[in-house]
């Protein structure tokens, strides 16, 4: 029988050869810094709403980000075609759909096919909140009819139109990518 832990735990890097295809490691300074990081890395998204890339998965199809709102009312109604992760970083938000409310500290768990309305309340100035997408949003209309869709390839698409806008360079987004 197989150990259950591992017997070798000496401070010796894996010296073997590397297995085929595996992309570099991904690593992102400070990301829970929000107050001190360069306003380049927002992509604008909508009207007072920005999206910061952490890492954009085009072989699993999911993207993670960090998403800021600065205004209150209804941000979108959609529908997951995947799993989402959310840890609210500041601010607080909900959907109309159900009585629960994400607020700083919260993490909430969204499954596949959950149909909801986020809206990010009056008196908050704004909401940070880290979303791992697995998947895409499609935006739907208050019966469910799809209108638009975002996914891992969309996002990246207004990154580098960003990106290259502001000088960074539309090729600013491929370290992003995995």
């Amino acid at each position: 029988m197989a150990p259950s832990r591992p017997t070798d735990i000496s401070a010796v890097p894996y010296s073997g050869p590397p297995l085929y295809k595996v992309p570099e490691d991904l690593v992102v300074p400070n990301v829970l810094d929000i107050d001190n990081v360069d306003e380049r890395l927002w992509v604008p998204q909508a009207k007072d709403v920005w999206f910061r890339p952490l890492i954009f998965s085009v072989s699993q199809g999911y993207f993670v980000n960090l998403l800021r709102v600065r205004k209150s009312g209804i941000l979108s109604r959609h529908r997951h075609a995947g799993p989402v992760h959310a840890t609210v970083l500041r601010g607080r938000w909900h959907y109309l759909e159900h009585d629960w409310w994400a607020e700083e500290g919260s993490y909430a768990f969204e499954p596949p096919g959950d149909i909801h309305t986020l809206e990010v309340p009056d008196g908050v100035t704004e909401m940070v909140t880290l979303f791992h997408v697995t998947g895409a949003y499609i935006y739907v209309d208050p019966q469910g009819k799809p209108e638009a869709i975002e996914d891992v390839f969309s996002k990246i698409d207004l990154a580098r139109a960003h990106f290259e806008k502001i000088g960074l360079g539309a090729d600013y987004v491929d370290r992003f990518i995995r």
